[in-house]
This record gives C-alpha cells, sequence and structure tokens, in this order.
C-alpha cells in the first residue's frame, strides 16, 4: 500500500491531508459529464489525484477545431470518440484507478440511472438543455453538482446543491437562472473562448472535488465564482444558503431528427434536400457543402429563407449548433421538415 501511495506523497505531506483523506480520494467515485474543454483539464487532474473511479459521459467525437482547449486529444484522435480516447488516455496517466468510458448522450431517460454510482457529478457541458438536465437530476437525487461554464474570456464556477448541516440543500442553477432558451444564447464556435480559461475553470472544478471528497477548504456553495482571464480579477455573488426553487420531475429531453452524413452523401446530388449552415459567415467560407448560409443567432430573423417545399438540412461543425437550431424551427414554425446532420461537417469530413 505505501508504494502505491507514493504518487500521492507530495498531497498528503499537506496540512490535514493525512493518509486516511487520500483513502477517501481512493474510494470516491466522479461522474463527469462532457470531456471538452471544461472535463480534460478537470479529469486529468482528478486522475492524477487518485480519485478511486472516474465516469465519462460524451458522445461527441474529437474535432481538430477543439484541439486548442481540448488538451488530452492529438490531432491523431479526430474523428474518434471523446470518451474512450479519454479512458485510454487517463488509464495511462493512472493505472491504478478505475475508468468507465460512457460513450453515450445524457437524457431524461438515463440521468438519474447513471448518477447513482457516483457521489459527486460535474457538468462539464456546452449545452444549456443538459446543463438543466444535469441540475434537475442532481435535485432529484441528491447529488451535489460541480458547474463550470465559459465563454470568450468569461469563467463560471459553483456547487450547486451541497447538504447544508441541517439537512437543506444550497443553491442550484434554477436560482440563478429560472429558465434561459438555449436558441438564443451565443456559443464558444461563435463568439470564440480563449483556452487558457477552459482550464482554469477545468481544474477548478477538480479542485471543488476534491475538498468535497476530502472534507477539507470551503465549498463553493451558494455562491457563484466569475472569473475574467483578460484581468485576472474574478469577483463572487452570494445566492443565498438554501434553495428557494422546487423541482419535482425532469423535463423531457428533446429528440431531434438526424440525417447521417453517409446517408447525406449519397442522396445529395438527387437535389431532395435544402441545406442550411447554420455556422458563422468566415466558417462557412473556409469551409461548406454547399446550401445557404444563415448563422443560428439569425436564424429567427431570417426564417423566411427556408424552402418549405423540401426536407431542410441543418448542419455545422459539429451537429450541436444544427440541433439547437432544429429544435428553434420545429418550436417557431413545426410545419417545416428539419433534419440535422449528425456529427455535422466532422463527421462528413471522414467519410
Amino acid at each position: 500500500m505505501q508504494d502505491e501511495l507514493l504518487r500521492y506523497s507530495c498531497q498528503m505531506a499537506l496540512p490535514d491531508f493525512s493518509i486516511a483523506v487520500q483513502q477517501k480520494l481512493l474510494q470516491a467515485k466522479v461522474l463527469i459529464v462532457g470531456m471538452g474543454g471544461l472535463g480534460c483539464p478537470a479529469a486529468q487532474y482528478l486522475a492524477a489525484a487518485g480519485i478511486g473511479t472516474l465516469g465519462l459521459v460524451d458522445d461527441d467525437i474529437v474535432s481538430i477545431s477543439n484541439l486548442h482547449r481540448q488538451v488530452l486529444y492529438t490531432p491523431a484522435d479526430a474523428g474518434q470518440k471523446k470518451a474512450l480516447i479519454a479512458a485510454r488516455k487517463l488509464q495511462q496517466q493512472n493505472p491504478q484507478i478505475s475508468i468507465a468510458a460512457l460513450d453515450l448522450r445524457l437524457s431524461s431517460e438515463n440521468a438519474v440511472s447513471l448518477m447513482a454510482a457516483y457521489d459527486i457529478i460535474i457538468d462539464a457541458t456546452d449545452n444549456i438543455e443538459t446543463k438543466y438536465l444535469l441540475n434537475d437530476a442532481c435535485y432529484l437525487t441528491g447529488k451535489s453538482l460541480v458547474y463550470g461554464a465559459i465563454y470568450q474570456y468569461e469563467g463560471h464556477l459553483a456547487v450547486w446543491n451541497a447538504t447544508n448541516t441541517d439537512g437543506s440543500r444550497t443553491p442550484n442553477y434554477r436560482d440563478l437562472f429560472p429558465n434561459i432558451d438555449a436558441a438564443q444564447l451565443p456559443n464558444c464556435a461563435d463568439g470564440g473562448v480563449i483556452p487558457t480559461l477552459a482550464g482554469i475553470i477545468g481544474c477548478m472544478q477538480a479542485n471543488e472535488v476534491i475538498k468535497f471528497v476530502s472534507g477539507t477548504g470551503e465549498l463553493l456553495s451558494g455562491r457563484l465564482l466569475i472569473l475574467d482571464a483578460q484581468t485576472l480579477q474574478s469577483r463572487i455573488i452570494k445566492l443565498g444558503i438554501v434553495t428557494k426553487i422546487e423541482i419535482t420531475e425532469l423535463t423531457q429531453t428533446t429528440h431531434t431528427s438526424t440525417i447521417s452524413a453517409t446517408q447525406l452523401k449519397k442522396e445529395l446530388e438527387q437535389n431532395i434536400y435544402h441545406l442550411v449552415d447554420v455556422r458563422t459567415v468566415a466558417e462557412h467560407t473556409t469551409f461548406n457543402i454547399g446550401g445557404i448560409n444563415i448563422p443560428l443567432q439569425e436564424l429567427e430573423a431570417q426564417l423566411t429563407k427556408l424552402n418549405s417545399d423540401t426536407t431542410i438540412i441543418l448542419y455545422c461543425s459539429s451537429g450541436k449548433r444544427s440541433t439547437e437550431a432544429v429544435k428553434l424551427i420545429q418550436k417557431l414554425a413545426p410545419e417545416l421538415s428539419v433534419l440535422s446532420l449528425e456529427g455535422g461537417l466532422n463527421a462528413w469530413q471522414q467519410l
């Protein structure tokens, strides 16, 4: 056992961080949802610190455009499944721990059952619908959630749904944002993000997990930390001690209709589809597979440009923005037939 603990000797030398505390880490089970810019550094440091069991949830593939902030991957990994690649590399980093690669999309059908085996959850996602789903599932299951979010030069960090000494629960995501229309929010592909910010917030998420498991330090519960990467100034917004929100059930996950890259490429020359690129103008100019270009943020104002006489195929880099676009159209113009290109141009270019 002493040989196994040798790699953790520096952290065990800390005040109040004994072998007994390290054993708590080795017995802990942490679920990380999203193996992108936040999930990569969070997972790397938790694996290095000796968290005994890590679950990695992500059904996306590695994309070259993500490598500037998803530092666990290399160009050779492009087109491969993130969860599988991450699990293999983290296992090499620390062979002593157990790592489960969960190559799936979190949904209202599987969220609660996935969380059951874990002590604490990390929200490392970039999708608003998933953030609400994670928040609500944690509330219903009594799990604490370490929240992180990044956009351009600003990062957010908080611990939702922690247990107070009287058994009550601290505020959660809905205390801060009762409801947000995901289609109206900008994303990293459109607005950009400084890569180092992902590393900073991801590492801070890992730090909160270590504090939670070890019982050391003061959790960032009931508060939201906002970090400006340009000035390195941060501020903490106090949200209160107890949540004012009651969540009784999960909102059902929206299932977006998709078309595979293989099928689209086979049928594209038949002119039976109306293609719409929902990426930025710059992305469309660099490379596209045809059709018109309506950036996601402008889609609502330009719905009249869509051809109602045929099936509309929405595409982007990975399928995330086109999925949001489909949801928006289904809400505003349900009479239109719309599909999202599954896996986006990343999948298209792998054929």
